[in-house]
Protein backbone atom coordinates (compact mmCIF):
# COMPACT_ATOMS: atom_id res chain seq x y z
CA UNK A 1 0.00 0.00 0.00
CA UNK A 2 2.66 2.57 0.86
CA UNK A 3 4.30 1.85 -2.65
CA UNK A 4 1.18 2.69 -4.03
CA UNK A 5 0.23 5.51 -2.23
CA UNK A 6 4.11 7.03 -2.69
CA UNK A 7 3.80 6.83 -6.33
CA UNK A 8 0.65 8.49 -6.98
CA UNK A 9 1.67 11.01 -4.82
CA UNK A 10 4.14 11.75 -7.08
CA UNK A 11 2.50 11.50 -10.58
CA UNK A 12 2.38 15.71 -10.44
CA UNK A 13 6.18 15.85 -9.78
CA UNK A 14 8.13 17.95 -12.20
CA UNK A 15 5.19 20.01 -13.58
CA UNK A 16 5.25 22.54 -15.03
CA UNK A 17 3.76 25.62 -13.39
CA UNK A 18 -0.13 26.03 -13.50
CA UNK A 19 -2.14 29.42 -14.24
CA UNK A 20 -1.82 31.23 -11.16
CA UNK A 21 -5.31 31.97 -9.68
CA UNK A 22 -6.05 35.48 -8.00
CA UNK A 23 -6.12 36.23 -4.61
CA UNK A 24 -9.67 35.49 -2.71
CA UNK A 25 -8.70 38.52 -0.90
CA UNK A 26 -8.63 41.95 -1.82
CA UNK A 27 -6.71 44.35 0.91
CA UNK A 28 -6.60 48.10 0.77
CA UNK A 29 -3.36 49.20 2.67
CA UNK A 30 -3.52 52.35 4.39
CA UNK A 31 -0.81 53.86 6.86
CA UNK A 32 -1.61 52.95 9.66
CA UNK A 33 -4.25 49.29 9.47
CA UNK A 34 -5.57 47.69 12.13
CA UNK A 35 -3.36 46.92 15.28
CA UNK A 36 -3.61 44.31 17.64
CA UNK A 37 -1.00 43.67 21.68
CA UNK A 38 -0.33 40.02 21.50
CA UNK A 39 2.03 37.98 23.70
CA UNK A 40 5.00 38.96 22.08
CA UNK A 41 4.19 42.56 20.77
CA UNK A 42 2.18 44.67 19.24
CA UNK A 43 1.21 43.68 15.22
CA UNK A 44 -0.38 46.11 12.68
CA UNK A 45 -2.39 44.43 10.02
CA UNK A 46 -5.20 45.66 7.54
CA UNK A 47 -8.75 45.69 6.36
CA UNK A 48 -9.72 44.15 3.13
CA UNK A 49 -12.65 45.73 1.03
CA UNK A 50 -14.98 43.63 2.82
CA UNK A 51 -14.45 44.81 6.45
CA UNK A 52 -12.43 41.68 7.42
CA UNK A 53 -9.22 42.43 9.28
CA UNK A 54 -6.25 40.09 8.48
CA UNK A 55 -3.16 39.99 9.66
CA UNK A 56 -0.62 37.69 7.77
CA UNK A 57 3.20 36.91 8.70
CA UNK A 58 3.01 36.23 11.89
CA UNK A 59 5.74 34.51 13.81
CA UNK A 60 4.11 31.50 15.94
CA UNK A 61 7.63 30.29 16.80
CA UNK A 62 11.34 31.29 16.42
CA UNK A 63 12.78 30.32 13.01
CA UNK A 64 14.35 27.12 13.33
CA UNK A 65 17.52 27.98 11.59
CA UNK A 66 21.23 27.06 12.67
CA UNK A 67 21.12 25.11 15.57
CA UNK A 68 17.53 24.78 15.96
CA UNK A 69 17.56 23.22 12.43
CA UNK A 70 15.85 19.72 13.45
CA UNK A 71 14.80 21.08 17.15
CA UNK A 72 11.08 20.97 18.37
CA UNK A 73 9.63 24.93 17.73
CA UNK A 74 11.11 27.38 20.26
CA UNK A 75 9.53 30.66 21.87
CA UNK A 76 9.38 33.40 19.86
CA UNK A 77 11.38 36.59 20.72
CA UNK A 78 9.35 39.61 21.72
CA UNK A 79 9.45 42.77 19.66
CA UNK A 80 9.24 46.39 20.93
CA UNK A 81 8.00 48.51 18.34
CA UNK A 82 4.68 48.09 16.04
CA UNK A 83 5.91 44.71 13.24
CA UNK A 84 3.79 44.88 10.18
CA UNK A 85 1.30 42.13 9.16
CA UNK A 86 0.96 42.49 5.93
CA UNK A 87 2.42 40.37 4.20
CA UNK A 88 2.61 36.31 3.94
CA UNK A 89 5.92 34.80 5.53
CA UNK A 90 8.07 32.68 3.54
CA UNK A 91 6.70 28.98 2.75
CA UNK A 92 8.77 26.19 4.18
CA UNK A 93 11.34 24.88 1.98
CA UNK A 94 9.98 23.00 -1.17
CA UNK A 95 10.32 22.19 -4.28
CA UNK A 96 8.02 22.88 -6.98
CA UNK A 97 6.77 19.19 -6.50
CA UNK A 98 2.85 19.84 -7.75
CA UNK A 99 2.93 21.94 -10.55
CA UNK A 100 -0.77 22.84 -9.71
CA UNK A 101 -0.09 24.64 -6.57
CA UNK A 102 -0.73 28.92 -6.39
CA UNK A 103 1.00 30.81 -3.33
CA UNK A 104 0.70 34.16 -2.47
CA UNK A 105 4.10 34.17 -0.23
CA UNK A 106 7.45 35.17 -0.87
CA UNK A 107 9.56 32.61 -1.89
CA UNK A 108 10.79 29.53 0.44
CA UNK A 109 12.92 29.65 3.60
CA UNK A 110 13.93 27.81 6.24
CA UNK A 111 12.65 30.58 8.39
CA UNK A 112 8.67 29.74 7.87
CA UNK A 113 7.01 29.55 10.87
CA UNK A 114 4.22 32.47 10.37
CA UNK A 115 0.83 31.91 10.42
CA UNK A 116 -2.23 34.00 9.28
CA UNK A 117 -5.51 35.91 10.85
CA UNK A 118 -8.70 36.66 8.95
CA UNK A 119 -10.91 38.30 12.03
CA UNK A 120 -14.43 40.01 11.48
CA UNK A 121 -14.34 41.23 15.57
CA UNK A 122 -13.66 44.80 15.68
CA UNK A 123 -12.78 43.96 19.50
CA UNK A 124 -11.10 41.83 21.80
CA UNK A 125 -14.62 41.20 24.06
CA UNK A 126 -16.78 39.32 21.08
CA UNK A 127 -14.99 35.48 21.42
CA UNK A 128 -16.11 34.19 18.31
CA UNK A 129 -14.97 30.55 16.97
CA UNK A 130 -12.06 29.96 15.59
CA UNK A 131 -11.12 28.11 12.90
CA UNK A 132 -7.54 26.60 12.61
CA UNK A 133 -6.61 25.40 9.04
CA UNK A 134 -3.73 23.10 8.35
CA UNK A 135 -2.76 22.58 4.18
CA UNK A 136 -2.24 19.40 2.28
CA UNK A 137 0.95 18.68 0.05
CA UNK A 138 2.02 14.91 1.08
CA UNK A 139 3.93 16.47 3.72
CA UNK A 140 6.39 17.94 1.16
CA UNK A 141 5.10 20.78 -0.09
CA UNK A 142 1.88 23.55 0.84
CA UNK A 143 2.03 26.63 2.17
CA UNK A 144 -1.24 29.01 4.67
CA UNK A 145 -0.74 31.42 1.74
CA UNK A 146 -2.90 29.44 -1.13
CA UNK A 147 -6.00 31.23 -2.08
CA UNK A 148 -7.78 28.24 -1.85
CA UNK A 149 -7.25 27.78 1.55
CA UNK A 150 -8.24 32.02 2.68
CA UNK A 151 -9.69 32.76 5.34
CA UNK A 152 -11.76 35.89 4.84
CA UNK A 153 -15.08 34.16 3.23
CA UNK A 154 -15.26 32.03 7.15
CA UNK A 155 -14.44 35.52 8.26
CA UNK A 156 -17.67 36.99 7.05
CA UNK A 157 -19.86 34.22 8.46
CA UNK A 158 -18.60 35.25 11.76
CA UNK A 159 -15.64 33.07 12.50
CA UNK A 160 -11.76 33.64 12.95
CA UNK A 161 -9.78 32.10 10.45
CA UNK A 162 -6.35 31.36 10.57
CA UNK A 163 -3.96 29.24 8.38
CA UNK A 164 -0.38 27.89 9.48
CA UNK A 165 2.86 27.37 8.45
CA UNK A 166 4.67 23.74 9.13
CA UNK A 167 8.37 22.58 8.52
CA UNK A 168 7.96 20.12 5.68
CA UNK A 169 9.97 17.15 3.90
CA UNK A 170 13.95 16.64 5.08
CA UNK A 171 13.51 19.94 7.60
CA UNK A 172 10.53 18.81 9.36
CA UNK A 173 10.18 14.79 9.37
CA UNK A 174 13.84 13.98 8.91
CA UNK A 175 15.21 11.40 12.21
CA UNK A 176 19.03 10.51 13.32
CA UNK A 177 20.55 9.14 15.95
CA UNK A 178 22.48 11.65 16.88
CA UNK A 179 18.81 13.98 16.86
CA UNK A 180 17.56 11.65 19.51
CA UNK A 181 20.03 11.59 21.52
CA UNK A 182 20.72 15.26 21.87
CA UNK A 183 16.72 15.71 22.66
CA UNK A 184 15.57 15.54 26.07
CA UNK A 185 12.26 13.77 24.99
CA UNK A 186 14.74 10.92 23.16
CA UNK A 187 12.55 11.76 19.81
CA UNK A 188 13.61 12.68 16.74
CA UNK A 189 11.01 13.19 13.84
CA UNK A 190 7.64 15.23 13.87
CA UNK A 191 8.73 18.12 13.69
CA UNK A 192 5.88 19.44 11.41
CA UNK A 193 3.66 18.11 13.37
CA UNK A 194 5.03 20.01 16.29
CA UNK A 195 5.16 23.35 14.74
CA UNK A 196 1.28 23.01 14.14
CA UNK A 197 1.08 21.84 17.85
CA UNK A 198 2.90 25.13 18.77
CA UNK A 199 0.97 27.24 16.60
CA UNK A 200 -2.26 25.66 18.36
CA UNK A 201 -0.56 26.44 21.61
CA UNK A 202 0.02 30.47 20.32
CA UNK A 203 -4.08 30.39 19.49
CA UNK A 204 -4.96 29.61 22.78
CA UNK A 205 -2.42 32.40 24.15
CA UNK A 206 -3.52 34.71 21.75
CA UNK A 207 -6.33 34.56 19.91
CA UNK A 208 -8.63 36.18 22.33
CA UNK A 209 -7.02 39.69 21.33
CA UNK A 210 -8.51 38.86 17.76
CA UNK A 211 -11.78 38.40 18.60
CA UNK A 212 -11.37 34.19 18.98
CA UNK A 213 -12.70 31.93 21.53
CA UNK A 214 -9.89 29.93 23.08
CA UNK A 215 -12.35 27.83 24.27
CA UNK A 216 -13.83 27.19 20.45
CA UNK A 217 -10.98 26.20 17.99
CA UNK A 218 -11.57 23.73 15.42
CA UNK A 219 -8.83 21.99 13.76
CA UNK A 220 -9.14 21.38 10.20
CA UNK A 221 -6.78 20.28 6.86
CA UNK A 222 -7.01 18.63 3.80
CA UNK A 223 -4.87 15.44 2.67
CA UNK A 224 -1.59 15.87 4.51
CA UNK A 225 -3.43 18.96 6.52
CA UNK A 226 -6.34 15.70 7.42
CA UNK A 227 -4.07 13.74 8.81
CA UNK A 228 -2.06 16.55 10.74
CA UNK A 229 -5.22 16.93 12.32
CA UNK A 230 -5.74 13.20 13.23
CA UNK A 231 -2.19 13.15 14.25
CA UNK A 232 -2.99 15.97 16.88
CA UNK A 233 -6.05 14.49 17.85
CA UNK A 234 -4.07 10.82 18.83
CA UNK A 235 -0.45 13.36 20.70
CA UNK A 236 -0.93 13.80 24.20
CA UNK A 237 1.41 17.37 23.40
CA UNK A 238 -1.67 18.86 21.97
CA UNK A 239 -5.13 16.98 21.98
CA UNK A 240 -6.35 19.97 24.68
CA UNK A 241 -5.66 22.64 22.97
CA UNK A 242 -8.89 22.79 20.91
CA UNK A 243 -12.55 21.84 21.38
CA UNK A 244 -13.78 20.43 17.42
CA UNK A 245 -12.20 18.74 14.54
CA UNK A 246 -12.95 18.71 10.79
CA UNK A 247 -10.58 16.18 8.44
CA UNK A 248 -11.11 15.91 4.49
CA UNK A 249 -9.58 12.64 2.94
CA UNK A 250 -7.16 11.87 4.83
CA UNK A 251 -5.53 10.16 8.67
CA UNK A 252 -2.28 8.80 9.89
CA UNK A 253 -4.42 5.58 10.86
CA UNK A 254 -3.56 2.52 9.05
CA UNK A 255 -1.84 4.61 6.16
CA UNK A 256 0.96 4.61 4.24
CA UNK A 257 2.05 7.47 5.56
CA UNK A 258 3.61 6.20 8.73
CA UNK A 259 4.38 6.68 11.59
CA UNK A 260 7.39 4.58 10.48
CA UNK A 261 9.16 2.92 14.13
CA UNK A 262 11.88 5.70 15.10
CA UNK A 263 14.95 2.76 14.41
CA UNK A 264 13.68 2.51 11.12
CA UNK A 265 13.62 6.60 10.69
CA UNK A 266 16.99 6.79 12.66
CA UNK A 267 18.57 4.43 9.42
CA UNK A 268 16.90 6.39 7.07
CA UNK A 269 18.47 9.63 8.25
CA UNK A 270 21.96 8.20 8.73
CA UNK A 271 21.89 6.76 5.01
CA UNK A 272 20.72 10.70 3.68
CA UNK A 273 23.49 11.66 5.54
CA UNK A 274 25.85 9.51 4.74
CA UNK A 275 24.93 10.36 1.20
CA UNK A 276 25.87 13.62 1.67
CA UNK A 277 29.34 13.08 3.51
CA UNK A 278 27.70 14.40 6.51
CA UNK A 279 29.36 12.01 9.17
CA UNK A 280 28.04 13.87 12.12
CA UNK A 281 24.99 16.03 12.90
CA UNK A 282 27.00 19.00 13.04
CA UNK A 283 28.31 18.69 9.61
CA UNK A 284 24.66 18.13 8.66
CA UNK A 285 22.93 21.08 10.43
CA UNK A 286 25.97 23.21 8.20
CA UNK A 287 24.89 22.25 4.60
CA UNK A 288 22.70 24.61 3.43
CA UNK A 289 19.17 24.20 3.60
CA UNK A 290 19.13 24.53 -0.60
CA UNK A 291 21.33 21.81 -0.67
CA UNK A 292 19.37 19.61 1.42
CA UNK A 293 16.03 20.28 -0.10
CA UNK A 294 17.43 19.37 -3.71
CA UNK A 295 19.66 15.83 -2.12
CA UNK A 296 16.01 14.90 -0.80
CA UNK A 297 14.18 15.66 -3.86
CA UNK A 298 16.27 13.69 -5.97
CA UNK A 299 14.39 10.46 -7.37
CA UNK A 300 14.94 7.29 -5.18
CA UNK A 301 15.32 9.42 -2.55
CA UNK A 302 13.27 7.81 0.20
CA UNK A 303 10.74 10.09 1.98
CA UNK A 304 11.03 11.55 5.68
CA UNK A 305 7.52 9.71 7.12
CA UNK A 306 6.72 10.65 10.25
CA UNK A 307 7.89 8.59 13.48
CA UNK A 308 7.01 6.45 16.44
CA UNK A 309 8.93 8.08 18.44
CA UNK A 310 7.49 7.84 22.21
CA UNK A 311 7.00 11.64 22.40
CA UNK A 312 4.54 12.94 19.91
CA UNK A 313 3.13 9.81 19.14
CA UNK A 314 3.51 7.42 22.42
CA UNK A 315 2.03 4.47 20.13
CA UNK A 316 0.30 4.14 16.93
CA UNK A 317 -2.68 6.41 15.87
CA UNK A 318 -4.94 3.29 15.36
CA UNK A 319 -4.03 2.06 19.36
CA UNK A 320 -4.51 5.84 20.68
CA UNK A 321 -7.97 5.71 19.15
CA UNK A 322 -8.56 2.09 20.08
CA UNK A 323 -7.94 2.77 23.48
CA UNK A 324 -10.55 6.20 23.93
CA UNK A 325 -6.92 8.16 24.48
CA UNK A 326 -7.12 10.31 22.01
CA UNK A 327 -8.66 14.30 22.04
CA UNK A 328 -12.55 13.69 22.60
CA UNK A 329 -13.83 16.04 20.28
CA UNK A 330 -16.51 16.05 17.67
CA UNK A 331 -15.43 15.40 14.57
CA UNK A 332 -16.49 16.01 10.72
CA UNK A 333 -14.65 13.83 8.45
CA UNK A 334 -15.32 12.65 5.16
CA UNK A 335 -13.54 12.09 1.84
CA UNK A 336 -14.64 12.34 -2.54
CA UNK A 337 -15.78 10.18 -4.74
CA UNK A 338 -12.69 9.82 -7.21
CA UNK A 339 -9.79 10.29 -4.75
CA UNK A 340 -7.53 8.28 -7.57
CA UNK A 341 -7.78 7.00 -10.68
CA UNK A 342 -7.57 4.06 -12.09
CA UNK A 343 -4.38 4.64 -13.75
CA UNK A 344 -3.02 4.24 -9.95
CA UNK A 345 -4.01 1.25 -9.92
CA UNK A 346 -3.22 -0.07 -13.82
CA UNK A 347 -0.69 2.15 -15.13
CA UNK A 348 -1.58 2.34 -18.80
CA UNK A 349 -3.61 -0.48 -19.20
CA UNK A 350 -7.13 -0.59 -20.24
CA UNK A 351 -9.49 -1.24 -17.51
CA UNK A 352 -11.25 -4.46 -18.35
CA UNK A 353 -12.01 -7.30 -16.00
CA UNK A 354 -9.13 -9.73 -16.58
CA UNK A 355 -6.12 -6.55 -16.37
CA UNK A 356 -8.38 -5.68 -13.00
CA UNK A 357 -7.94 -9.16 -11.90
CA UNK A 358 -4.62 -9.77 -13.00
CA UNK A 359 -3.80 -6.57 -11.00
CA UNK A 360 -5.57 -7.60 -7.49
CA UNK A 361 -3.98 -11.01 -7.95
CA UNK A 362 -0.54 -9.14 -7.85
CA UNK A 363 -1.49 -7.25 -5.08
CA UNK A 364 -3.61 -9.55 -2.84
CA UNK A 365 -2.59 -13.16 -3.93
CA UNK A 366 -4.95 -15.68 -2.03
CA UNK A 367 -6.80 -13.48 -0.91
CA UNK A 368 -7.78 -11.55 -4.50
CA UNK A 369 -11.13 -13.39 -4.94
CA UNK A 370 -12.23 -12.38 -1.61
CA UNK A 371 -11.16 -8.80 -3.18
CA UNK A 372 -13.07 -9.20 -6.41
CA UNK A 373 -16.41 -9.37 -4.09
CA UNK A 374 -16.01 -6.54 -2.89
CA UNK A 375 -15.24 -4.57 -6.11
CA UNK A 376 -16.77 -6.58 -8.69
CA UNK A 377 -15.85 -6.38 -12.48
CA UNK A 378 -17.66 -8.23 -14.79
CA UNK A 379 -17.64 -5.38 -17.66
CA UNK A 380 -15.20 -2.80 -18.52
CA UNK A 381 -17.17 -0.24 -16.90
CA UNK A 382 -17.71 -2.14 -13.80
CA UNK A 383 -13.59 -2.54 -13.67
CA UNK A 384 -13.02 0.38 -14.35
CA UNK A 385 -15.04 1.48 -11.62
CA UNK A 386 -13.33 -1.38 -9.29
CA UNK A 387 -10.11 -0.22 -10.08
CA UNK A 388 -11.00 3.25 -9.26
CA UNK A 389 -12.30 2.49 -6.01
CA UNK A 390 -9.74 0.63 -5.03
CA UNK A 391 -6.81 2.46 -5.93
CA UNK A 392 -8.57 5.68 -4.04
CA UNK A 393 -9.28 3.33 -0.97
CA UNK A 394 -5.79 2.14 -1.01
CA UNK A 395 -4.84 5.76 -1.47
CA UNK A 396 -6.27 7.77 1.18
CA UNK A 397 -10.57 6.78 1.50
CA UNK A 398 -9.72 3.81 4.12
CA UNK A 399 -7.61 5.71 6.26
CA UNK A 400 -9.98 8.04 6.64
CA UNK A 401 -13.11 5.89 7.38
CA UNK A 402 -10.78 4.04 9.72
CA UNK A 403 -10.59 7.53 11.88
CA UNK A 404 -13.84 8.31 11.62
CA UNK A 405 -15.08 4.44 13.12
CA UNK A 406 -12.40 4.68 15.64
CA UNK A 407 -13.17 7.88 17.10
CA UNK A 408 -17.20 6.94 16.59
CA UNK A 409 -16.60 4.01 18.70
CA UNK A 410 -14.27 5.26 21.65
CA UNK A 411 -14.73 8.92 22.05
CA UNK A 412 -18.79 9.14 23.23
CA UNK A 413 -18.53 12.62 20.87
CA UNK A 414 -20.72 12.63 17.70
CA UNK A 415 -19.02 12.27 13.91
CA UNK A 416 -20.40 13.26 10.89
CA UNK A 417 -19.53 11.68 7.88
CA UNK A 418 -19.83 12.83 4.37
CA UNK A 419 -18.91 11.86 1.17
CA UNK A 420 -18.28 14.94 -1.44
CA UNK A 421 -19.13 13.89 -4.94
CA UNK A 422 -19.28 16.93 -6.93
CA UNK A 423 -17.25 16.98 -10.03
CA UNK A 424 -15.77 20.09 -10.93
CA UNK A 425 -17.19 21.79 -13.88
CA UNK A 426 -15.22 22.06 -17.48
CA UNK A 427 -11.66 24.69 -17.44
CA UNK A 428 -12.56 28.04 -18.65
CA UNK A 429 -11.41 28.49 -22.50
CA UNK A 430 -8.21 30.20 -21.82
CA UNK A 431 -6.66 27.31 -20.31
CA UNK A 432 -6.26 25.18 -23.58
CA UNK A 433 -5.19 21.81 -23.13
CA UNK A 434 -5.19 21.21 -19.25
CA UNK A 435 -5.73 18.43 -17.00
CA UNK A 436 -6.34 18.50 -13.46
CA UNK A 437 -3.22 18.33 -10.99
CA UNK A 438 -3.33 16.61 -7.53
CA UNK A 439 -2.83 19.22 -5.34
CA UNK A 440 -6.23 20.57 -6.74
CA UNK A 441 -5.22 23.09 -9.34
CA UNK A 442 -4.52 22.06 -13.15
CA UNK A 443 -1.35 21.56 -15.25
CA UNK A 444 -0.41 22.71 -18.70
CA UNK A 445 -0.48 20.13 -21.28
CA UNK A 446 1.63 20.27 -24.65
CA UNK A 447 -0.91 21.49 -27.53
CA UNK A 448 -1.01 18.00 -29.16
CA UNK A 449 -1.47 16.27 -25.88
CA UNK A 450 -4.78 13.68 -26.09
CA UNK A 451 -7.21 15.59 -23.87
CA UNK A 452 -7.78 13.76 -20.39
CA UNK A 453 -11.06 12.42 -20.15
CA UNK A 454 -13.06 14.12 -17.11
CA UNK A 455 -13.64 13.13 -14.20
CA UNK A 456 -16.68 11.27 -13.11
CA UNK A 457 -16.61 11.69 -9.80
CA UNK A 458 -14.79 14.49 -7.34
CA UNK A 459 -11.33 14.14 -7.43
CA UNK A 460 -8.76 14.16 -4.58
CA UNK A 461 -8.65 18.22 -2.92
CA UNK A 462 -11.46 19.17 -5.33
CA UNK A 463 -13.66 20.30 -2.09
CA UNK A 464 -11.88 22.86 -1.01
CA UNK A 465 -12.79 25.91 -2.42
CA UNK A 466 -16.29 24.76 -2.09
CA UNK A 467 -15.96 24.01 1.53
CA UNK A 468 -14.09 26.92 2.25
CA UNK A 469 -16.49 29.66 0.05
CA UNK A 470 -13.22 30.28 -2.30
CA UNK A 471 -14.75 29.13 -5.81
CA UNK A 472 -14.67 33.29 -7.07
CA UNK A 473 -10.76 33.08 -6.04
CA UNK A 474 -10.17 30.02 -8.49
CA UNK A 475 -10.65 31.64 -12.30
CA UNK A 476 -9.45 28.16 -13.56
CA UNK A 477 -13.04 26.56 -13.46
CA UNK A 478 -16.28 27.62 -15.59
CA UNK A 479 -18.17 27.83 -11.83
CA UNK A 480 -22.21 27.09 -12.62
CA UNK A 481 -24.98 27.99 -10.37
CA UNK A 482 -25.00 24.51 -9.51
CA UNK A 483 -21.15 24.96 -8.04
CA UNK A 484 -22.21 28.00 -6.14
CA UNK A 485 -25.18 26.21 -4.47
CA UNK A 486 -22.87 23.41 -3.44
CA UNK A 487 -20.40 25.80 -2.11
CA UNK A 488 -22.90 27.42 -0.19
CA UNK A 489 -24.13 24.15 1.28
CA UNK A 490 -21.16 22.89 2.60
CA UNK A 491 -19.64 26.20 3.62
CA UNK A 492 -22.98 26.23 5.93
CA UNK A 493 -22.48 22.93 7.24
CA UNK A 494 -18.77 23.57 8.10
CA UNK A 495 -19.64 26.93 9.38
CA UNK A 496 -22.52 25.63 11.64
CA UNK A 497 -19.88 22.93 12.90
CA UNK A 498 -16.84 25.33 13.77
CA UNK A 499 -19.55 27.22 15.59
CA UNK A 500 -21.14 24.54 17.71
CA UNK A 501 -19.79 20.95 16.56
CA UNK A 502 -23.12 19.91 14.71
CA UNK A 503 -23.43 20.85 11.26
CA UNK A 504 -27.00 20.52 11.01
CA UNK A 505 -28.76 24.23 10.81
CA UNK A 506 -31.77 25.86 9.20
CA UNK A 507 -32.61 24.91 5.79
CA UNK A 508 -30.09 22.10 5.32
CA UNK A 509 -30.46 18.58 4.42
CA UNK A 510 -30.18 16.97 7.67
CA UNK A 511 -27.17 15.24 8.32
CA UNK A 512 -27.04 12.35 10.62
CA UNK A 513 -24.60 10.85 13.51
CA UNK A 514 -22.70 7.97 13.15
CA UNK A 515 -23.77 4.83 14.77
CA UNK A 516 -21.07 3.75 16.47
CA UNK A 517 -19.50 0.41 15.09
CA UNK A 518 -21.88 -0.37 12.58
CA UNK A 519 -23.17 0.32 8.95
CA UNK A 520 -25.08 3.69 9.67
CA UNK A 521 -25.96 7.04 7.14
CA UNK A 522 -23.42 9.45 6.00
CA UNK A 523 -23.78 12.54 3.81
CA UNK A 524 -23.53 12.64 -0.04
CA UNK A 525 -22.96 16.45 -0.79
CA UNK A 526 -23.98 17.26 -4.52
CA UNK A 527 -26.15 19.53 -6.32
CA UNK A 528 -28.46 17.41 -4.31
CA UNK A 529 -27.43 16.74 -0.92
CA UNK A 530 -28.70 14.10 1.40
CA UNK A 531 -28.30 11.39 3.97
CA UNK A 532 -28.17 7.72 2.17
CA UNK A 533 -26.97 4.32 4.03
CA UNK A 534 -23.26 3.44 4.37
CA UNK A 535 -22.51 1.14 0.80
CA UNK A 536 -18.76 -0.06 1.70
CA UNK A 537 -18.78 -0.66 5.23
CA UNK A 538 -17.64 -4.26 4.06
CA UNK A 539 -15.21 -3.38 1.99
CA UNK A 540 -13.65 -1.19 4.67
CA UNK A 541 -13.71 -3.85 7.15
CA UNK A 542 -12.07 -6.50 5.21
CA UNK A 543 -9.34 -3.61 4.32
CA UNK A 544 -9.11 -3.18 7.76
CA UNK A 545 -8.06 -7.04 8.51
CA UNK A 546 -5.47 -6.89 6.18
CA UNK A 547 -4.16 -3.39 7.71
CA UNK A 548 -3.93 -5.43 11.36
CA UNK A 549 -1.59 -7.72 9.77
Amino acid sequence: MKTLLLLSLLTVSALPPAVAQTSASTTTNSQAGPQVKTANGVLEGLVTANGIRTFKGVPFAAPPVGELRWKAPQPVQNWTEVRPAKAFGPRAMQLPVFGDMNFRSNGVSEDCLYLNVWTPAKSSKEKLPVLVYFYGGGFIAGDGSEPRYDGESMARRGIVAVTVNYRLGVFGFLSHPELTKESPNKASGNYGFQDQTAALRWVQQNIAAFGGDPKQVTVAGESAGSMSVSAQMASPLSKNLFARAIGESGSMLNTGFGPVPLAEGEQAGVAFATSLGATSLAALRALPAQQLLEAAGKPGTPRFAPTLDGYFFPQKPAAIFAAGQQARVPLLVGWNSQEMGYQALLGPLSPTPEIFRQAVQKLYGERAEEVMKHYPAATPEQAEQAATDLAGDRFISYSTWKWADAHAQTSGKPVYRYIYARPRPAMVPEMGNATTGLAGGVVKQAPNAAPAPPAKGAVHSAEIEYALGNLPGNKVFAWTPDDYKVSETMQSYFANFIKTGNPNGKGLPTWPVTTPGQASQLLRINVTTKAEPEQHRARYLFLDQQASK
